[in-house]
């Protein structure tokens, strides 16, 4: 073979190496565009609203030796309630910090949590934070509610690490209990992603 013919395979390898290169990143990038979707599809299909259980009334001593229950003082609608947010596996995830109408989700310093991956983006916003906001904006058209008590949410970040979500006017303890829910299985998915855990 002489030296042209060498030179010629050589640029036909070349070609045939640079296009397969480009299709298979090509072929990637729709494989994971697919994963992403999956995820979604499985975060519609697994997620369960929590019902909150009804407390059930204790039985109380009647008769002449039945002492009248001391009045329990009221819970502080100021009051902080301060939650921790773990994976299966028990690491932190983050905290979560209740108070009477605003849910603050801050991350724990360790963890580097994408503000765009699909578990945040397509679930947490796109199928729970999004539809309230829109209902109750609608509450406001239609006169049911207040601007100022209707939701409202902001997520904060620092470059492409998320620093905390932070949810306004929650609503009531239905909603609390549905956020809760929604923001755990947001957190863990998103760990997982980071990890590589399943």
């Amino acid at each position: 073979m002489g030296e042209e013919e060498k030179v010629r395979k050589l640029a036909e390898l070349k070609a045939y190496v640079q296009r397969r290169t480009h299709e298979l990143e090509e072929e990637l990038l729709k494989l994971r565009s697919l994963g992403d979707l999956v995820d979604v599809a499985l975060a519609e299909k697994s997620f369960r609203r929590v019902q909150v259980p009804k407390s059930q009334p204790s039985t109380v001593p009647t008769g002449p030796t039945a002492q009248p229950s001391p009045p329990q003082p009221a819970a502080s609608p100021a009051s902080t309630q301060s939650i921790s947010i773990r994976a299966a596996s028990g690491v932190d995830l983050a905290d979560l910090q209740i108070d009477r109408n605003e849910i603050r989700v801050i991350p724990k310093a360790n963890m580097t949590f994408d503000p765009n991956s699909p578990p945040l983006r397509a679930f947490l916003i796109g199928r729970v934070l999004e539809p309230m906001r829109s209902k109750d904006a609608s509450a406001v058209q239609a006169g049911q509610i207040t601007e100022d008590k209707a939701v409202s949410y902001r997520v904060e970040q620092d470059g492409n690490v998320l620093r905390q979500i932070i949810i306004t006017n929650y609503g009531d303890e239905k909603r609390l209990q549905e956020l809760r829910s929604a923001i755990s299985w947001t957190l863990r998915r998103m760990h997982e992603k980071m990890t590589g855990a399943q």
